[in-house]
């Protein structure tokens, strides 16, 4: 493309001709072609550019933003959201464009710096908010200026991304705007690391079937099982996160001890294995279901997503939180996290297709077999 216009390295040193080539097309350059010319030498050539270059380029990239096809800005905004040596001003230039032309750098860049998100989420709009809620990993600083949103989209998109840290002061705002905001109860409420008491105060105003979900699985127990609950803190607080072979005898009293008090319940399966209590999760998983715990392991782990939403639907797990599931015990024994369409299918089967009761009976067949 540079060449076809006359653009070469050597043309780096005159910034004025690419200048005036964008304002004066020649040659029948289009100035969707000038663009990509000039995009394309800014993300190679960017490194040796002077600072009165760079402003250059980037101005005749602004200017001829207005008149080039959005999606050939956004073909350009996915090339550069995987290239991490592309110039970062660049990225930020893009990152002001449209939200269809910024979305996928938003999401996917790693030149994207903390300061670059917050500074998105006080001066773009909500589709931009948006995108940075949905953004893998973000911090507490992120998390914590979102919150502040008024908008249920911008909330529904950060309570939505599992990978979000978010702090127990803005799981408060949360859970307090969610009263205005029906939207939003029900995706807040099946997060795996909502606080316990933040989730059971929801019940003030939540639907009955969202109530049920709540008592079943975050309801302070009774006292006739107060011990068992001091020994999940005991045990939770001691335990160095992982997997063991075998088990700690601690780990294994425990889950007895919750099965027996009738407190062994899927809501306790997701709280280990946010806090990254694999081993707990592995026990208690495989005495939920009534597998033997290697075979449940070798089953879960090494046998794919099908086999990992039929445990979950026989452990009275909800599908909304199986993609949580699944990312955090496969992250947990650095396995790979990712999910194809036709797994997502098979999961979508499993959980519209299978009662409780059949998935339980189709695990043991498998898992025993």
């Amino acid at each position: 493309m540079g060449h076809a216009l006359g653009l070469t390295a050597h043309d780096m040193s005159d910034m004025g001709r690419l200048a005036q080539l964008a304002m004066n097309p020649q040659s029948g350059a289009s100035r969707e072609e000038i663009y990509l010319a000039v995009a394309s030498l800014y993300r190679i050539q960017g490194a040796g550019l002077n600072e009165r270059e760079r402003e250059l380029m980037r101005e005749i990239l602004r200017r001829l933003t207005r008149d080039v096809e959005m999606a050939i800005r956004i073909a350009l905004a996915q090339r550069l959201a995987e290239d991490p040596t592309a110039p970062h001003d660049l990225i930020l230039l893009l990152v002001d464009d449209t939200i269809e032309v910024a979305r996928p750098l938003i999401i996917k860049s790693p030149l994207l710096t903390e300061s670059d998100v917050l500074r998105l989420i006080a001066e773009a709009g909500i589709g931009h908010q948006e995108a940075c809620a949905g953004r893998p990993h973000i911090g507490v600083p992120v998390t914590d200026a979102l919150v502040r949103s008024e908008h249920e989209s911008v909330l529904l998109a950060l309570v939505r991304n599992v990978t979000a840290k978010i702090s127990n002061t803005s799981y408060e705002t949360l859970v307090q705007k969610s009263r205005a905001l029906t939207g939003l109860q029900e995706p807040l409420a099946k997060r795996p690391d909502l606080p316990p008491q933040l989730a059971t105060n929801m019940c003030e105003w939540v639907s009955d079937a969202l109530k049920t979900y709540i008592k079943i699985n975050y309801t302070i127990a009774p006292k006739n099982v107060e011990a068992a609950l001091q020994d999940v803190q005991i045990v939770m607080q001691s335990e160095p996160p992982g997997p063991k072979y075998p088990p700690a005898d601690s780990a294994m009293k425990l889950i007895e001890k919750l099965a027996a008090s009738g407190q062994l319940k899927a809501g306790f399966l997701m709280r280990v294995l946010s806090q990254g209590q694999v081993d707990l999760f592995d026990l208690a998983f495989s005495k939920l279901v009534g597998v033997d715990l290697n075979c449940f392991r070798k089953g879960f782990y090494d046998e794919g997503a099908r086999i990992v939403a039929v445990a979950c639907r026989a452990a009275g797990i909800d599908r909304s939180v199986f993609n949580t599931v699944f990312n955090l015990s496969r992250q947990a024994r650095n396995l790979p996290s990712n999910l194809t369409s036709q797994d997502s299918k098979e999961v979508d089967l499993v959980f519209t297709t299978l009662t409780r009761q059949a998935a339980m009976d189709e695990l043991r067949g498998a898992l025993t077999a």
